[in-house]
């Protein structure tokens, strides 16, 4: 994006700072009807609107529709569609690689090949996870769950851990809430301007 660009979307942001748009679209019937909610959720306000936000900032950043990103510290990858039936499989266009000094583009077979590999390594560490902590001996839990209330003693364990109090923080939410009890987990947390859309460098 060119210094201009750049300047012009600062000014725009500064204008239109906590002013309303009304957004007009025309699409297919079925589209809408699948769209629609995901716009809503888009244009939410507050921390929910954030999050959705900066989930799609990768996908507004790629030149083809990604079917999957995978993330690591300090590398990713990201598999690119659509998708392309060749003769009874389907294969990606492509593919990229980003990781320290490295920038890479991948051909649809490598791009399959290591879409593969990637999916073998996530279900090895899931089955390790699910071993581990022996979830197979908990009752099952419904996938959907009380979110209020999830998020109450979510926020509650992260609370208890930022003061220091780690060891009654694994103790809020026990087995059978449908709630992860695991902490530690840290992310690279995104800017104030990446978590209201991505429209900016």
């Amino acid at each position: 994006m060119s210094i201009f660009h750049r300047a012009m979307d600062r000014f725009a942001d500064f204008i239109w700072t906590g002013r309303k748009v009304n957004l007009r679209f025309t699409a297919e019937y079925r589209t809408a009807c699948y769209a629609v909610p995901l716009i809503n959720k888009l244009l939410a306000e507050g921390d929910d609107g954030d999050a959705y936000r900066t989930a799609l900032v990768p996908w507004h950043e790629a030149e083809r529709p990604p079917l999957a990103i995978y993330q690591g510290g300090t590398s990713r990858c990201r598999i690119d569609g659509p998708w392309q039936m060749a003769r009874c499989d389907w294969l990606p266009l492509g593919g990229l690689i980003l990781s320290p000094s490295v920038t890479a583009h991948l051909d649809p077979f490598e791009a399959q090949a290591l879409h593969d590999k990637m999916q073998q390594a996530i279900e090895t560490v899931i089955l390790a996870w699910v071993r581990d902590h022996d979830l197979t001996a908990l009752p099952p839990v419904p996938e959907h769950f009380d979110r209020r209330r999830a998020d109450r003693k979510a926020k509650a364990m992260i609370a208890a851990w930022a003061s220091g109090e780690g060891a009654s923080a694994t103790s809020i939410i026990t087995p059978g809430d449908g709630v992860d009890c695991c902490s530690g987990y840290t992310a690279d947390l995104p800017c104030d301007a990446c978590r209201k859309g991505p429209a900016h460098d």
